[in-house]
């Protein structure tokens, strides 16, 4: 479109935070099934990521999402943001950071880095928003042993 803006000049002002809190770091592969026919990893994929390296960072606090939902408490995403830097290609492999920014009993932060493994370059940031429910669907607070469990930093 002609008259469209570019993301260089758009109005839009939600830049991803640099990742401040302790991160974790898991290492991963493009896969064939993430690109398009180009070979250039699929904007979906990274939210896809974005998962991958959440669940991880709440495992390795000694949560697992399982854990959190038998409990009768889910964590819903309400809003999920990325700002795309460099394209990753079909079987390049990347890192995927990851950082809790905010967290209270009702509603959680998550921030999040991919780069490229080789260089350490930035390829996309971003965050993802997710408020605590019940099994009803009903917003309600995490138990605080979950709290203590997800703000440790072992």
């Amino acid at each position: 479109m002609k008259n469209s803006p570019n993301s260089a000049k758009s109005p839009n002002k939600l830049h991803p935070p640099t990742l401040n809190s302790p991160t974790i770091e898991i290492e991963e592969r493009v896969r064939y099934s993430e690109t398009d026919q180009m070979g250039v990893a699929h904007n979906k994929a990274y939210f896809e990521w974005f998962e991958i390296g959440r669940t991880e960072f709440c495992r390795r606090r000694g949560l697992a999402y399982r854990d959190i939902e038998k409990r009768g408490y889910y964590l819903v995403g309400a809003e999920a943001f990325c700002r795309y830097k460099k394209p990753l290609h079909y079987d390049e492999v990347f890192l995927i950071r990851v950082g809790l920014r905010e967290m209270t009993a009702k509603k959680f932060v998550f921030d999040y880095e991919i780069l490229r493994k080789d260089d350490r370059r930035l390829v996309a940031a971003g965050y993802t928003i997710h408020i605590v429910t019940n099994a009803k669907a009903e917003v309600c607070s995490l138990p605080d042993d979950l709290l203590k469990q997800l703000a440790s930093l072992d």
